[in-house]
Order: C-alpha cells, then structure tokens, then sequence
C-alpha cells in the first residue's frame, strides 16, 4: 500500500522464530516445510489418494501402503511387489538409494504425517483421477517452489476412470492455473485437450541431458497409446523444456516428455500412463506392458527422471534446470524461503513475518514486510546457513520499496542485506518502485563456511519506508 504506515505489523502466527543450521555436505535443510537431501537416500512420495486404482488403472508400486517394504523388504523382480507401478518402485529399491512410500490420504506439506511432503524429495502423481482441493494444491506449489520434485503424469482427454466427471488432464491443468502460490503459468507449458491413439514419440538430441542421458540408460523413444501432448510457453517461464516429441512435433507443441522448474524445485510431465505401466497389477485388471515395450526406452525415462527429480542425478534437466559438477550436489539451501510456513525457520523480529494485505506478497500470501511504520524503528530477518565446500553459491531474493518519503535525493531509511561479514548490498526509500525487483549475488566465498544471511531494516524518525522480501533461495552447485 503506497505510502502508508503502520502502527503494528499485520498478525503473525504464534510459533518464535529460530536459526536453522544446515549441516554436513548432505544439504540437508533442518525445517518441516522444507524437502531435504540425505546423503544417499532420495525419498519419493507415490501418490494413491487420487483414485489411481479407479476403473482398469493400478497405478501403484505395491499393494502394501504407506511402505512397500511390508510386502516384500528386499524385492528382486518387480512381481515382489504387486502393482502396474511395481516395476518402477522395485527398480529404484534395488539401487539402494531410494526410500518410497504411497499416500492414501490428502497431500500435506509441513505436518505430522509420514507421508507429508516435507519428508520427500520427489512427488509423483500417476495419473490422478479426483480434483485436489485448495489445501492440497497450496501444499504441492510449495513443495516444489521450495526445492521438491514434481512428476506429473496425464492421460488422454476423456479418461475419467471414476466417471466424476474429470479427467488427468483437466486436474493436471485445474493444479497448475488454479492454486494460492502461482497460477500464472508457473510451469510454462499446459496439457492438450487430445486423445493420441499411438506412436513412438521421439527424444530429442542433447547429449547433456540428465533426463535423456542418466545413470539408468539412454531415452531414444517412448511409448504412447491413447494419450496426450503439451505445450510449451516459455515466454511464462524460460526454463520449460520439450524433450520427447510426437512425430511431426517439436518446439512449443507436441511434447510428449517435458521437464521445467518452479522456483528451486524441479517438474517434469509425461503424456500417457501407458509407459509406466508394467503389464501386471491387481486381479481384474486388463494391464498393458509399457514399461518393457521393445520399441521404447520407458524404464528409463521414468527412471532417469526421478533421479533428476529428487536431485540424485545433478545434470541438467530442463532449460534452466540444475547443474552441477565436481563434489558439490545442486540444492536450495535456505528453509522457509518463501515463508509460507510463517513464522517458523528463520529468526525475525515480531510482525516481520506476515500474510497482512496491506503489503502484496510476490506469491502465496506470506512474505518478510521489514519497517513501514512511520517512526524509528529497526528490524532484522536471519537465518544461518553451511554452504558446503567446493560449491558455487548465488544468494537471490525479491525485494518491494515503498515510501512515503519524497526526496529524490536522500537515503534516510535503509534495508543492509549481509551474507555472514559481507555487505552484500543497501537498499533506501530512493529505491522505491512498484512492484518485486529480482536481487542476486555470488556468495560462493562462504563455500566451507556457516554463515548468517540477514536482512536488517533501520527506519527514520517520521514517513514511512517498507522493505518487502519474498521468494528468497540460496543455491549452490
């Protein structure tokens, strides 16, 4: 609100602010709302809350739930486990560095539930069947706006298998246009209203790729058998990349396989289920063996892409997408980076933290609102952070100035941002602009180091001056 102050900052929740400490080189982020790497295990979350199972799909890595591992704890062959999906959950288990579970109930983010996002690396949602409510959605948009992966697979227009009256397709797109976070293309790219009846849908050439190029083989072609393309609108976000076509196709229209990313997390979509089907599920179902089709390489496009997903492989994905070299593993440092979880992770002064309407959060509703009030006033916003050695480190965030002062020409209110000793930059009501302004520094000398990133706003004796943070993120790779 231009110009305005305030007497208190807006209602904050009761939680107290506290440091958050990163440790060791696993990156692991110590918050409950934050997905988090362990040193060699990647977590994955299946969904099966969704009616994945309606109609003839069984969409599932084992009929045991949450874990797999209650029906067999060292699977050798994927008819270990029972389910169309079991291929790919067992392949993931016999490398010994994935944990998987399934969820049977709504999707959370920073609670209690083991099967919350804030406990998993990756989010695979296998063609889901039911609409996911606000809740859900908010929950999704910011796990992966906060370094989660999402693997979204549709289906064809038209296959309501529940007959509710919706389709993967019109849910898929109903989660990416109609959330709380961002529903202004976050992703760049929307799914085509088609029915494909079949083709072998080519890979792109990029020999770069983590996707087409991982730890599990080469992607040359994949399967599609009544299913469905998008298109890419990179102008919404230059990181959307298509790299499996359907013939004919290529640039923005007719992706088949696309991966993008969403603040410090990563996406990728899958036209059809047919590819991660494995041909054997649940009695009763007609199932079709995709996943060892002999004129696809789907195991290992879908493999390939959970790695890059949950971070195990650090290649590029997508344009834009992590990459990484040497010993350091591509990540997101900071905990509550966009502080929709309030007043949790970071250490602030009271009412910094706030959902107040009287100052727009960039996304979401939370953000860092530091001064405003139209009198001396200080604040302070911090949380410390290791930046593990041999990393490169950029530190971003996005600032709003408004004032009600009118100088052109003197600094009396100030916002310092420092990166352990380093002034990294100053902010004054000479600043003020309309709307966020993207705010970026090479913090890659602190590699090795723990270090405080701090916001501190000092606010002279009358016309108010607000300092507006949102969407913050510190990555390394």
């Amino acid at each position: 609100m231009l110009g305005s102050s305030r007497s208190r900052h807006r209602f904050t929740t009761a939680l107290a602010g506290f440091g958050l400490l990163v440790t060791g080189a696993a990156l692991q982020v110590g918050t409950a709302a934050a997905p988090a790497h362990a040193a060699t295990t990647y977590r994955v979350l299946f969904d099966d809350g969704h009616a994945e199972e309606a109609g003839n799909a069984d969409w599932i890595i084992s009929t045991s739930k949450p874990d797999p591992l209650a029906q067999d704890s060292s699977p050798s062959s994927e008819t270990d486990w029972t389910g169309a999906l079991s291929s790919w959950g067992v392949a993931l288990q016999k490398t010994g560095s994935y944990s998987m579970k399934t969820a049977t109930s709504a999707l959370t983010y920073g609670g209690s539930s083991t099967t919350d996002l804030s406990n998993f690396d990756a989010l695979v949602l296998p063609e889901p069947n039911t609409l996911f409510t606000t809740a859900e959605k908010t929950a999704i948009m910011n796990f992966v706006k906060n370094g989660g992966g999402l693997f979204m697979i549709s289906d064809h227009t038209g296959a309501d298998r529940n007959n509710d009256g919706y389709d993967a397709v019109e849910i898929l797109n109903d989660l990416m246009t109609n959330n709380s976070v961002d529903s202004t293309d976050p992703f760049g790219f929307s799914i085509d209203s088609l029915d494909i009846s079949s083709g072998y849908p080519a890979a792109i050439s990029d020999s770069s790729n983590a996707v087409l190029n991982g730890s599990f083989g080469t992607v040359t072609k994949s399967l599609i058998a009544d299913g469905t393309t998008a298109t890419l609108k990179p102008s919404d976000n230059s990181a959307v990349k298509g790299l499996v076509y359907r013939s004919g196709y290529s640039g923005n229209t007719g992706a088949f396989f696309a991966t993008s990313t969403f603040g410090s997390g990563r996406v990728a979509f899958w036209g059809d289920s047919s590819p991660i089907d494995d041909g054997t599920g649940q009695s009763g179902n007609t199932l079709y063996d995709g996943w060892n089709d002999s004129g696809a390489t789907n195991a290992a496009l879908a493999l390939n892409a959970t790695a890059w997903l949950t971070g195990a492989s650090s290649g590029s994905g997508g344009g834009g997408g992590g990459g990484g070299g040497g010993t350091c593993t591509s990540a997101q440092l900071l905990g509550n980076p966009g502080f929709e979880s309030g007043n949790t992770t970071w250490t602030a002064s009271s009412g910094v933290i706030t959902n107040s309407s009287s100052e727009a959060a960039r996304t979401g509703s939370y953000k860092a609102w530091l001064d405003g009030y139209g009198s001396a006033h200080t604040d302070t916003l911090s949380q410390s952070v290791t930046i593990p050695s041999g990393c490169s480190a950029t530190l971003s965030f996005y600032l709003h100035v408004d004032t009600a002062e009118t100088t052109t020409s003197t600094a009396y209110d100030k916002l310092t941002v420092t990166a352990g000793s380093t002034t990294l930059a100053t902010y004054s009501n000479l600043n003020a602009a309309s709307g966020y302004v993207l705010k970026s520094f090479d913090v890659s000398s602190l590699a090795g180091t723990t270090a405080t990133i701090k916001f501190s706003g000092v606010e002279g004796s009358t016309l108010q001056t607000s300092f507006v943070v949102d969407d913050t993120a510190l990555n390394v790779s």
